[in-house]
């Protein structure tokens, strides 16, 4: 070793302490507004089902209807990849992936609507049914990793409504079992903060009516209306519904057309892709950033049904609007037709596939202080490892493959993907 420098100091311990004292209070703000990403699983999607129309096979209709697609519109991988452009070293792979996702578990996240696309006549009875058929699905192992409903708004036209189809359907879970770990429910057309402080208050009485636990219930709120974005006082007010909601906002969801609408979009027009859309969302990814609330962009209404010629426009719009959403890190959104899925878990599979290997390799080289041609930072390191862990969760990734390339256990992209605050720096178990 060389020479030891001398080290020396001007300021009193006091000083430090003093200026830690004096942030003690913004501390404990970070740590409770930005706790982080929660490191569990977000879906790739979100179906809708009308509660008049959903039942017990739905879940598997949707997968087999899109296998139909499948073999009807694209019966192999050449046909398909070239519908969309799949590179040849991607197109067996990526046709045999989703097709194994359509045979195991087509739909990953589900919510039975009672709002826009509800027709029922009986909504207690529907909201009743749907309690007991997704209580029988998770028993009996046949339900997509999430499910839930969306219920109507809380604007006073059907406030009552809204809040009895929730205490009809949570009800109905405990009546059959009990809340199931995947439950997902979404509130609607929010436009004031206050609404979702109601929303709040509605699941606090249902926790303390059967003794659950505080804040067993979260629920996403959908992005829907010009007032959510913009409050009248120039703030965004999707930060005010952040906080608002107390810890239990999960997502935040953009509603394509109701938004595209209330700024005065033509029909011909409304598209996740448009100008307005990008501006909500950018402003809903920033204020969800670091809070543990993940954002998902909203769906096309161009459905791939009809001649070949038209599924394969239909496809080829929903795969390039699926592949553009990601490069932008919404990584969920909506899909409205079983016909949209195929092309769905396609955009996905071929997302993480195309950049697994660069991505394996450089947080290999970071937790190994082995360099290379890129010099990321710890929060890049976070950000590789987030990529690769959304890839094996959905399928588009295999464990063997990943724990090859990059020398990690699951539990060692864990800890990369979520570190401590303050702590960005992980070495592996190996």
């Amino acid at each position: 070793m060389g020479q030891q420098e001398k080290v020396s100091t001007s300021l009193a311990g006091a000083v430090s302490e003093g200026i830690s004292a004096s942030l003690a209070a913004v501390d404990a703000e970070l740590d409770r507004r930005y706790p982080g990403d929660p490191g569990t699983r977000q879906p790739v999607h979100t179906v809708y089902v009308p509660g008049n129309v959903f039942d017990a096979g739905t879940i598997r209709s949707w997968g087999d209807q899109a296998l139909a697609a499948l073999d009807e519109h694209a019966p192999d991988a050449a046909s398909f990849a070239a519908v969309l452009g799949l590179s040849d070293d991607l197109a067996e792979d990526v046709y045999g992936r989703v097709r194994a996702k359509l045979e195991r578990e087509p739909v990953e996240d589900l919510r039975v609507d009672f709002e826009d696309g509800y027709a029922g006549q009986d909504e207690d009875q529907d909201a009743a049914r749907a309690a007991r058929l997704i209580s029988e699905a998770y028993a009996h192992g046949t339900a997509a990793p999430y499910m839930g409903i969306r219920m109507k708004c809380m604007e006073s036209a059907v406030r009552d409504r809204g809040i009895r189809t929730t205490d009809v359907f949570l009800t109905g879970l405990l009546e059959n079992g009990g809340l199931p770990d995947g439950l997902v429910l979404t509130l609607p057309k929010v436009t004031y903060p206050e609404q979702v402080s109601a929303f709040v208050r509605l699941l606090e009485a249902f926790e303390k009516a059967h003794g659950l636990d505080e804040g067993r219930l979260g629920f996403e709120i959908q992005i829907e209306t010009s007032q959510s974005i913009l409050a009248t006082d120039g703030t965004a007010a999707v930060a005010r519904m952040i906080g608002a909601s107390e810890g239990r906002a999960t997502g935040l969801h953009y509603g394509t057309f109701d938004y595209s609408a209330c700024l005065g979009v033509s029909a011909a027009y409304q598209a996740s892709d448009h100008p307005a859309a990008d501006h909500a969302k950018a402003i809903m990814q920033v204020a969800a950033a670091g809070t543990g609330v993940r954002v998902s962009d909203g769906s096309t209404n161009v459905l791939p049904v009809g001649s070949t010629e038209h599924v394969h426009e239909a496809w080829r719009l929903h795969y390039g609007l699926t592949r553009r959403a990601l490069a932008r890190a919404y990584y969920q959104g909506w899909d409205m037709h079983p016909g949209h899925i195929p092309t769905r878990y396609a955009a996905v599979f071929a997302f993480y596939r195309e950049g697994f290997e660069t991505a394996a390799k450089r947080l290999s080289a970071y937790a190994n202080h082995a360099g290379g041609d890129v010099m990321d930072e710890p929060a890049t390191a976070k950000a590789l490892a987030s990529y690769l862990l959304r890839g094996l969760q959905c399928g588009a990734l295999d464990t063997a493959e990943v724990d090859a390339l990059t020398g990690m256990t699951r539990a060692d992209l864990d800890r990369f993907a979520a570190p401590r605050r303050g702590d960005l720096t992980v070495t592996t178990d190996r």
